[in-house]
């Protein structure tokens, strides 16, 4: 009999107090609670853990010898397990190669598609090939209409200069009479061609005349199957008078009936005679260009098969950029390249000969100098330059091209065999477009395959909703044949687009990369793929799937949990949204506080029951008794930063002014533009104007204003503070720094001379040497992911005994790493310097945090705050402009409540905060929003509305604005959750109270 639900009893790892819970089966259950209440701990190093142990457990004796050394969850017993799926944020795809449509498999399906139902074009005139057998060929000339008359010819010459008078002596003497030189007949045993040897010509010898019917079968194949020898598998069809609708179609076919002259003479000299060619390979008879056989492989960029040769698959290449180059134009010529110095002789004496040679003085500014001068300057002369200087042993002189001085680097970058200079060279380049393939990755023959007239490469840039429109009723435009053939792979595909729309991502484009993909992207692409798998009685454990949405982009997503539910599913997702609450079967309310204070069951049952609980801090939001004030008055600007003519990816051609002086959102549904406009067109921008930072390359826009109201920019987004598992929160923020100095001023460090350097987990001396420092080492499993085991030598603790051996209060310098910062912040309460730097982590919501926690383990909201506290942290003259992507990520209300205060903070010391936000609480703090849309991808892009958060409220328009009329008192609009319970209305009205006094 099945079990109802899954019970978990004394679990106990991390924080987590002896924990017993009944999770529910085939039911959405929300474990939520403060940050580092132990939800985590809970769901992921607990449950979800077990299952995936007890899976190698069912694994062969020998794949289990590479996984001996894999920890049990500290948990006494968890009964009623289901196979667990992990569906979490990390973006584990860097590679470049990876895109949307690889990572979703929906690239696999299409190059099936196109394989098997595309159709080849020559890449060069556009024109259909395909390879046809001799019978093929035979049975197209008998569809003709009987009686037809027709030549079969094989083009023996194309396109040659030559006379060829051997060549027809050699067609009469085996026994061919009739040739057609560039579409003139002629009779060669009465009157042989007389060519011009300096031209171009195309000769083909007819084979045989013949009039079509059915007793010619015998005939017309004799016939074909010899001219195919003679033109190496290529033959042509004339028909001198052609029927109406005359068709040899199909693939093939090359209709070419302008080939004969007007003022031809002779019996073929009908102005609309047609020429079909045929070739028995895949080949365009026109260009003379053979194709590779078209197999699924020919559409992959991971392939030498069908990869861009060019840029190998990558889309994009580094080239020397102008722009690096020369980046100021008003310099005199002499010294206007960045990349030469004028001082160097080599330099010196290009430039002089070169400017002598276009009568131009070197102190000329660069841009007063002709287009075409500068032209060749940049890519090389037209005509010889002579070149002409001193040495010692006298003048020398040459003559000869000016390569140009960007091609002179690219060709040293190619040739050198110095690093350095290769270097040098590289700070000049910058990432392009591929021109050979335009950055679709593939070669050309595999761009020229069609189906229902559409490339594969146009196919990868539609958007998943254009994507899952176009294949709909495809089956209608091709043939019987294809359809049966593409029947189940059209299904397939779009059904996975289906998913793809139904969790929020309708925006993305197939060819987008994996790497650029935000934390939440990546667990809905993952998401949506798990729906399409179909799977039943599966424990699916979820990491905030809301993070990055809109609000409106929400309820589908929820929709879509709830269909995995119906299916007989049972879900375990990690979530602070109060929508998600609300329509969640169960939720378990972790906490009271966070760290030790926490990893308790507060509450564990329905909405209600945990509205009802006192101890229950999410109750208290749920139910309206907490809430998150709206400020009582909003800032004044003290002057804009302006942004003109954005145009990168999607923004269509927008202005954006932000105030200066104050806090604002940029907010809108997904994929409207945001993260373009804050990183790819406002930073990038700002850092190269501002910082000189040539290695950014701006989104395209005319000009970023009021440069002068700011000092310097800073963008605190979700990437990772560290990249290997040495990096944490202790070491980023130099708070380790401080406590390492306390530890080697203890009696005993003194003692035996241990110095600040001995208590670094990163050199030899204090570390321990079996695991460099880490504290783990890493399994290779082969056909597994590799695992992180703890280290046998140092149990872990990342020091060799003699250094832990030092005490500071009875702890060790391991045990220190192992505080929470909350904990850290009390035990090191007489030194003011480590304490400063441990408040700002508390602020900005990290009070739980561990001060070793490896970087790599920290999600992408975590990473986001701890560089908000290192920013904290420095000294600020004001005038900063701070620019940060959704802070509240993985927040509880009340943690999110503080990051608001320290925002806050930020802006009344004199900087400009800007921020990507979804969530609302924090939206209705702004001061100003930027709303861009109305929709995502390519209907996005615009600016729906702007002003205070009241204003952008009363904007029909907006879908932010509607969302946000149930937060805001001053707006009395209803908005789409107007109809919540009274307790939330109620709450609202608290809070507007709180806020207005």
């Amino acid at each position: 009999m099945t079990r109802e639900h899954i019970e978990v009893r004394g679990a106990e790892e991390h924080n987590l107090k002896d924990v017993d819970v009944t999770i529910p089966r085939e039911e959405l259950t929300v474990v939520t609670g403060l940050s580092g209440s132990g939800k985590s701990s809970l769901a992921f190093e607990t449950v979800y853990a077990e299952g995936q142990r007890r899976y190698i457990e069912s694994l062969s004796a020998y794949a289990r010898n590479f996984l001996g050394q894999m920890d049990k969850p500290q948990v006494e017993n968890v009964e009623g397990l289901s196979p667990a799926i992990s569906i979490d944020q990390k973006n584990a795809a860097n590679n470049p190669r990876s895109t949307v449509g690889t990572v979703t498999e929906l690239h696999d399906y299409l190059r099936l598609l196109y394989a098997r139902v595309g159709t080849p074009h020559c890449p060069e005139c556009g024109r259909e090939v395909g390879e046809q057998s001799a019978q093929n060929m035979v049975s197209r000339i008998l569809d003709l209409p009987e009686g037809t008359r027709a030549k079969i010819a094989a083009p023996v010459v194309r396109d040659q200069k030559g006379a060829f008078e051997d060549l027809f002596e050699g067609l009469v003497s085996e026994g061919y009479a009739r040739v057609e030189v560039d579409g003139e007949s002629y009779d060669l045993t009465m009157d042989r061609p007389d060519l011009d040897e300096n031209y171009d010509h195309t000769v083909d010898v007819v084979v045989d005349r013949v009039k079509v019917s059915d007793d010619a079968r015998s005939r017309i194949t004799d016939s074909v199957e010899t001219a195919l020898d003679e033109g190496e598998g290529v033959l042509k069809v004339i028909l001198p008078d052609p029927p109406e609708d005359a068709e040899l179609g199909g693939a093939s076919a090359r209709s070419t009936g302008d080939l004969a002259d007007a003022d031809e003479d002779g019996e073929d000299a009908a102005e609309d005679r047609l020429v079909v060619e045929f070739s028995e390979d895949l080949a365009c008879t026109h260009c003379g260009i053979d194709i590779s056989e078209i197999e699924t492989r020919s559409f992959s960029f991971n392939s030498p098969h069908g990869a861009c040769p060019e840029c190998e698959g990558i889309g994009s290449t580094k080239e020397v950029s102008e722009d690096l180059v020369i980046q100021d134009p008003e310099k005199p010529l002499k010294n206007v390249f960045e990349p030469w110095s004028y001082n160097r002789t080599y330099y010196s004496r290009q430039l002089d000969n070169v400017a002598e040679h276009f009568g131009v003085d070197l102190d000329t500014p660069w841009a007063d100098l002709d287009e075409s001068i500068q032209r060749q300057f940049l890519y090389g002369t037209d005509d010889l330059v002579h070149f002409e200087w001193t040495t010692k042993n006298g003048t020398r002189e040459k003559t000869e091209r000016f390569e140009g001085v960007i091609n002179n680097l690219e060709r040293r970058h190619v040739e050198t065999d110095s690093d350095r200079a290769r270097e040098h060279i590289e700070e000049y380049m910058a990432v392009t477009t591929c021109p050979a393939c335009e950055g679709t990755r593939l070669k050309a023959e595999s761009r020229a395959v069609l189906v229902a007239d559409t490339s594969i490469t146009e196919v990868n840039r539609m958007s998943i909703g254009d994507a899952l429109d176009h294949f709909e009723g495809m089956e209608d435009g091709l043939d019987e044949r294809d359809t049966k053939i593409a029947e189940e792979i059209l299904k397939e595909i779009r059904a996975r687009l289906g998913f793809m729309c139904e969790v929020g991502l309708e925006y993305l484009t197939l060819d987008r990369e994996a790497s650029t993909l935000s934390g939440g992207e990546s667990q809905r692409i993952r998401l949506a793929t798990q729906i399409g798998s179909g799977l039943v009685g599966v424990l699916y454990v979820l990491d905030e799937p809301s993070i990055g949405l809109h609000q409106r982009d929400n309820d589908r997503l929820l929709n879509t949990l709830e269909e995995l539910r119906d299916l007989g599913n049972t879900l375990l997702v990690v979530e602070h949204d109060t929508e998600t609450m609300r329509r969640a079967d169960n939720i378990i309310d972790m906490g009271p506080g966070p760290g030790k204070q926490g990893g308790e069951v507060v509450v564990n049952g329905s909405v209600e029951e945990v509205k009802d609980c006192e101890e229950s801090i999410t109750g208290d939001y749920l139910d309206g008794d907490r809430f998150i004030d709206v400020p009582g008055e909003r800032r004044d600007p003290d002057g804009t930063v302006t942004i003109r003519g954005a145009r990168q990816h999607n923004l269509d051609d927008v202005d954006v002014d932000l105030p200066v002086g104050c806090f604002t959102a940029i907010t809108g549904v997904s994929g409207s533009g945001k993260s373009t406009l804050m990183h790819d067109v406002l930073y990038k921008g700002l850092a190269r104007r501002m910082n000189d930072n040539t290695s950014v390359d701006p989104g395209d826009h005319d000009d970023i204003e009021g440069l002068d109201q700011i000092e310097t920019v800073r963008l605190i987004d979700q990437s990772p503070i560290g990249r290997t598992p040495r990096s944490n929160p202790a070491t980023y923020t130099n708070v380790f720094d401080h406590i390492r100095e306390l530890f080697a001023d203890t009696k005993l460090a003194k003692q035996r001379g241990y110095e600040k350097g001995r208590f670094s987990f990163n050199v030899k001396g204090g570390r321990c040497e079996e695991c460099g420092g880490q504290g783990t080492v890493k399994i290779d499993m082969n056909f597994l992911s590799d695992v992180q085991v703890p280290c046998e030598e140092c149990g872990g603790a990342r020091y060799n005994d003699e250094t832990l051996d030092v005490t500071y209060k009875g702890e060790t310098i391991a045990d220190v790493l192992e505080m929470s910062v909350a904990e850290a912040y009390d035990f090191f309460e007489s030194h003011p310097q480590i304490r400063r730097r441990l408040k700002l982590l508390k602020d900005v919501g990290l009070g739980y945090m561990r001060l070793g926690q490896p970087s790599t383990t920290l999600s992408g909201g975590e990473a986001q705050r701890v560089k908000l506290a290192e920013e904290l942290g420095k000294k600020d003259s004001g005038e900063t402009l701070y620019l940060l992507d959704e802070p509240t990520t993985g927040l509880h209300p009340e943690d999110e409540r503080r990051l608001i205060d320290v925002l806050h903070r930020l802006t009344d010391d004199g900087n400009t905060v800007v921020v990507i936000e979804h969530e609302l609480d924090l939206v209705k703090n702004a001061d100003h929003i930027v709303d861009l849309g109305p929709e995502g991808g390519e209907n996005g892009g615009e600016v729906v509305a702007t002003g205070t958060p009241e204003q952008v409220a009363r904007t029909e328009a907006s879908h932010t604005g509607r969302y946000l009329r149930d937060l805001l008192p001053a707006v009395e609009l209803e908005g789409p959750r107007s109809d919540r319970e009274p307790a939330v209305a109620e709450g609202d009205a608290e809070a507007t109270g709180a806020g207005d006094d």
